[in-house]
């Protein structure tokens, strides 16, 4: 319990730094391209991406080779925006078939479901904070956990000229008995934190930025784990909605104590569908 307060007193602590002042008529408004690039913004948006991990790190770890992780992986995300009087809530459902090369297993992994609640109040028309309830259901055996997890994400994003900015923050547990663990581990899962830093190229429509990098950091263990990226991509904004294209390259920057898999070579592509509630801009 003391982790998921720790998540949430992080965001509510960023909120009021954060936020503006301004009256709802006279809160200023992100374009168009920074809109395709904020899973926050109140909009529907469809996702499909695929991500090839050819290569992870064997140095040796507590005196073993360190194990490899999945080989790749097809993602389908989509949010469905509530709006509502004071609030908006971004229910996201997030869904992975992974596959494992070196065993030839295959399957679901454990899809995501986050719901996150924004305030009226903490949206300052560029940007936004919010924080919601985090569930995670079971996936394939082979590739993934099989078994339910509970915990909390929030997040702070923001535009400033041709810079979007923001961390993404989650924090789960799993959802067994804790007397069945080995000893020295618990039934909390690792804090996720990832930041991201994307640079639009003027009306262009192209960007770049750090990518889907995920740190991790272990309670258990007190290891951290950082990754890092780059992606180019192009949004191309339509009557009723934009598509956003990007390719990314990945590695693993921070890994040498981490007990996990670590990244050498990963490569991402996507492709994104956003649409204004209603179908119209």
């Amino acid at each position: 319990m003391g982790k998921l307060l720790f998540v949430l007193a992080l965001v509510l602590i960023v909120m009021p730094v954060m936020a503006q002042d301004t009256e709802e008529g006279d809160k200023p408004q992100q374009d168009d391209t920074s809109k395709a690039l904020d899973a926050t913004a109140t909009q529907w948006s469809f996702q499909f991406a695929y991500q090839f991990m050819p290569r992870y790190y064997s140095d040796i770890v507590n005196g073993a080779p360190r194990r490899a992780g999945l080989d790749n992986y097809v993602q389908l995300r989509i949010v469905a925006p509530i709006p509502l009087k004071g609030l908006t809530i971004l229910p996201r459902v997030t869904i992975r078939h992974y596959e494992d090369a070196n065993t030839g297993n295959n399957g679901l992994g454990n899809t995501e479901i986050f719901a996150l609640i924004i305030p009226s109040f903490s949206d300052w028309g560029t940007g936004r904070a919010g924080i919601g309830p985090l569930v995670t259901l079971p996936g394939n055996k082979d590739v993934a956990r099989d078994e339910w997890g509970y915990g909390l994400s929030g997040a702070v994003v923001n535009t400033s000229g041709q810079l979007f900015y923001g961390v993404l923050l989650t924090q789960s547990f799993r959802a067994i008995d804790p007397s069945a663990l080995p000893p020295g581990t618990s039934d909390t899962n690792p804090l996720g934190i990832a930041p991201f830093l994307n640079y639009t190229f003027g009306t262009s429509g192209y960007y770049v930025g750090n990518g889907d990098m995920v740190a991790l950091y272990d309670w258990n263990t007190s290891k951290f784990y950082l990754p890092i990226g780059l992606r180019f991509g192009k949004v191309w904004v339509l009557e009723k909605g934009s598509i956003n294209a990007y390719a990314e390259y990945q590695t693993s920057a921070i890994y040498k104590n981490w007990e996990g898999p670590a990244v050498q070579t990963s490569f991402r592509l996507n492709l994104t569908y956003t649409m204004p509630v209603g179908g119209g801009k």
